[in-house]
């Protein structure tokens, strides 16, 4: 103090002012600057009952869709139907272009007239050969008794056996070729059935009530066997196609109620259920694939349309619950930061369910009554010092 007093009065005033500079920036540097403690929100846990729910997103698919195609590679001739259209069973909705399937039935038509006259041609024939043998029987007879009293020389008795062998093989031969003829008669009829079915499968027909939704081509364009040239759905048929997240999806089960909102009517939720849950889920975005069937379905629903569909599942016991922003990962396991005599320990929990609201249910890990970090304003680890504070944002300002 002595040598403060002996120092000139501008170089003490210059040294006081240096001290409460100094003591300013440590106060800064100690209250905001890295050294200061991280603002936190703190929560008490307690035991509180939740509903759980599941939450997925979905777009509107028919159950019931049918491709209307043709069998085999052609051009389309005309579409008769556009999308939009309601259609009936049975109902001509576009026609392919049979190229020369008429002429081959007609030139089938020549062939079986002709097969038919080879037929009766056949028939006259075996009707002679009977004839013939019927007479060269009763002559190998009449000669056999006449060559028994010596009246006919043994010759004339065996050439009249020799005339009977041949008007039997002659029948043979006259019941072969009527064989044959049927044969190729039928085979010509099979045919022409065939050309047929084929004729009347360029015309495409409806196979049910339902409506058109896609037109899939054009008169004049060429498609192969088997693909659409119309789409056609059910509309009673359309359901939701939803997706949940894996590890939330404990408890999807067929039956569940659900609650749709779909985008176009955002204000007005309707009412579902889960009527399938796929086995196959997908491994690439961790999701389970669930259909959820409308209760009654709103006019104006459209295929393809989003949806957000919410679960509702039965309320748990009581049980101590958290909010899920305090649901922290430290060194791969999933917990929570406790504070503990005014100081930070990390606490691995086991965790049930969750409900919309954002609470967890803590099966183990977490003591009763424990004051657990929600909100800090940056990452915070054991050796971290923490002010306690209601709001972060009322603390920044």
């Amino acid at each position: 103090m002595k040598k403060l007093k002996s120092l000139p009065p501008r170089l003490l005033v210059l040294v006081v002012l240096g001290l409460l500079l100094l003591a300013a920036l440590v106060f800064i540097i100690r209250r905001s600057g890295p050294l200061a403690p991280v603002r936190v929100t703190v929560v008490t846990a307690a035991e509180a009952s939740i509903t759980p729910a599941l939450y997925g997103i979905g777009t509107v698919e028919a159950r019931r869709s049918y491709l209307i195609g043709p069998t085999s590679a052609g051009r389309v001739l005309s579409v008769l139907v556009d999308a939009g259209d309601s259609v009936k069973a049975g109902q001509l909705l576009a026609e392919m272009d049979p190229v020369d399937l008429q002429q081959r039935i007609e030139a089938l038509d020549a062939s079986l007239a002709r097969a038919a006259s080879m037929r009766e041609a056949a028939q006259a024939q075996v009707a002679d050969a009977t004839a013939r043998r019927a007479l060269a029987l009763a002559n190998a007879r009449r000669y056999q008794e006449l060559g028994q009293q010596n009246f006919v020389s043994p010759g004339v008795v065996e050439a009249r056996q020799q005339e009977l062998l041949s008007a039997e093989a002659q029948v043979r031969a006259a019941q072969a070729n009527l064989s044959a003829a049927a044969q190729d008669q039928t085979r010509l009829q099979a045919e022409r059935s065939a050309l047929q079915q084929q004729r009347r499968n360029t015309r495409l027909l409806a196979t049910q009530d339902g409506v058109v939704l896609s037109r899939d081509a054009e008169p004049g364009s060429t498609v192969v066997a088997g693909q659409a040239v119309l789409k056609l759905i059910d509309p009673a048929s359309l359901w939701i196609k939803a997706r949940f997240d894996q590890g939330r999806s404990a408890g999807l089960v067929p039956g569940l109620a659900a609650e749709i909102v779909l985008r176009s009517q955002p204000h007005s939720p309707l009412a579902g259920k889960v009527g399938r849950v796929e086995l196959q889920g997908d491994s690439v975005t961790e999701e389970r694939i669930a259909q959820i069937s409308f209760d009654q379905q709103s006019p104006g629903l459209s295929v393809g349309e989003l949806a957000e569909v919410t679960l509702r599942l039965p309320a748990t016991s009581r049980a101590l619950v958290l909010p899920n922003a305090a649901i922290r990962r430290h060194q791969g396991q999933a917990g929570a930061w406790l504070i503990d005599d005014n100081a930070l320990r990390f606490a691995p929990l086991r965790l049930g369910e969750t409900s919309l609201d954002g609470q967890v249910r803590v099966l183990d890990g977490l003591p009763p009554g424990a004051t657990v970090v929600v909100y800090s304003e940056k990452e915070i680890g054991a050796d971290s010092r923490v002010k306690v504070v209601p709001t972060l944002t009322e603390s920044a300002r």
